[in-house]
């Protein structure tokens, strides 16, 4: 199942146009990254200003499904950030 998707660190990551959700849905929490603006670099666009959400995959109340919210200036900023949030936040459980 994991193999149709794109792995960082032993957890999916999966595209939906300018939104990217890391980690697995089975798990207690997941990051959402939103990439909010976008300039040009060369013949790319390239991520200026991405929203990162760590979010409560348990939906029994929803207005404790965002636990943590920052911003980072580019992509791999931002999934290096999700990474470490995930990390520390499945290791308390």
């Amino acid at each position: 199942m994991m193999s149709e998707f794109l792995c960082y660190k032993h957890k999916p990551l999966v595209r939906c146009g300018d939104v990217l959700y890391y980690g697995d849905m089975h798990d207690k929490y997941v990051v959402k990254l939103a990439v909010k603006s976008k300039q040009k670099a060369d013949d790319m666009e390239v991520a200026d200003r991405v929203v990162v959400q760590l979010l409560s995959t348990d939906l029994s109340d929803p207005t404790k499904v965002i636990v943590k919210k920052g911003e980072q200036p580019n992509l791999f900023l931002a999934v290096d950030m999700a990474s470490v949030w995930l990390q520390k936040a499945l290791k308390k459980g």
